[in-house]
């Protein structure tokens, strides 16, 4: 229902969604491995706010900052600002990304590690799969194929003419990777490759080649669902 004169936008909360599907009770069943991004980060927020449930506020706060790289790097003050969060909500956010900070150079044999496509969805789809604009981003993996980060480096349509591949392999070689994979999701909702798409993955194979630094693959995220460019041989040639 639309805002207008006389009416009320309905926005659920969390009490309305089934027992099964909320958060903390989908985390105790399933584990929390099957938990998306935004279903993890409103267990931290814990309370959303009117007119925005938790999980409409963490799925925002997603959006805005491209995804848990760029909520680290937002100061405690840009955080705060934030409508929904305030000084001890940001605080909690804050000391669970630094937390996971700390556990990575702790254990690095811990890291997320890519077996398959479906890997990459399941780490990223409910992040990406409602974004508004197409956001290009770039996974970098060790030799083992551990997850060694994440990047946001495009934002806006996707058009081999104006990507720059220096751009996409830059904080790759400061890595000193082995592997990428680069994501971009469809705002249409269909993940279907586009001649674009299939142009930008064959820049980046040959690109990969060069520098010794391989494209793994190439994922189109949709609305619930995805598209492996490699698995397609699109690109890969």
């Amino acid at each position: 229902m639309e805002e207008g004169e006389g009416t009320t936008e309905y926005r659920p909360t969390i009490k309305d969604l089934p027992v099964d599907e909320r958060p903390r009770e989908r985390l105790a069943r399933a584990g929390e491995g099957a938990l998306s991004t935004a279903e993890l980060l409103a267990i931290i927020l814990r309370t959303g706010l009117g007119g925005e449930n938790v999980l409409a506020l963490a799925t925002r706060l997603i959006s805005k900052y491209n995804g848990l790289p760029g909520l680290a790097r937002a100061s405690f003050a840009e955080l705060q600002a934030e409508k929904g969060l305030g000084k001890a909500k940001t605080a909690q956010v804050k000391a669970a990304l630094e937390l996971g900070r700390r556990m990575l150079l702790a254990a690095p044999e811990d890291r997320f590690a890519v077996r398959s496509p479906a890997d990459v969805a399941q780490l990223l789809i409910a992040e990406m799969a409602h974004l508004e604009q197409e956001h290009f981003r770039v996974l970098y993996l060790d030799t083992r194929n551990r997850l060694l980060g994440s990047e946001t480096v495009y934002v806006g349509s996707l058009n081999a003419s104006h990507i720059r591949v220096g751009e996409i392999f830059r904080d790759a070689v400061k890595r000193n990777c082995a592997a990428i994979i680069a994501v971009h999701n469809h705002p249409s909702g269909d993940p279907t490759p586009s001649p674009e798409d299939v142009a930008v993955t064959r820049q980046l194979v040959e690109a990969g080649k060069l520098l010794d630094i391989e494209l793994l693959d190439h994922l189109i995220i949709g609305q619930q669902r995805f598209v492996s460019l490699r698995e397609r041989g699109l690109g890969f040639e």
